[in-house]
């Protein structure tokens, strides 16, 4: 459990392109906070975990997706996709699978 909230902390701040320092100090602990979690040292308190989640504007079970690499702009695109009509959202899926099959 610890290495893989380390790994997908340290995911998440990357994505964004922010310090553990930077991070630790905006959700109002010491400097070295988040990156002892990272090293696996240790763990956050319940709080400090949904201050973490606040932080990056996501939600506990969206923390926890290990498979949504950025689950905020997964969020947003979900609801974008919402909007569209039935014939709309089936045009975006062939060309996502279009742009899945290339890789």
């Amino acid at each position: 459990m610890n290495e893989k909230f380390a790994e997908r902390l340290s995911q998440l701040r990357s994505n964004i392109g922010v310090s553990a320092r930077e991070i630790s100090l905006s959700i109002g602990q010491s400097p070295g906070y988040i990156n002892n979690i990272e090293n696996k040292k240790n763990l956050p308190s319940m709080t400090a975990f949904f201050d973490i989640c606040d932080y990056f504007k996501i939600s506990p079970m969206e923390f926890f997706d290990y498979e949504t690499e950025n689950p905020k702009l997964s969020r947003e695109l979900i609801t974008e996709l919402r909007k569209l009509d039935y014939r709309e959202t089936g045009h975006i899926l062939e060309i996502v699978k279009d742009i899945n099959r290339k890789k």
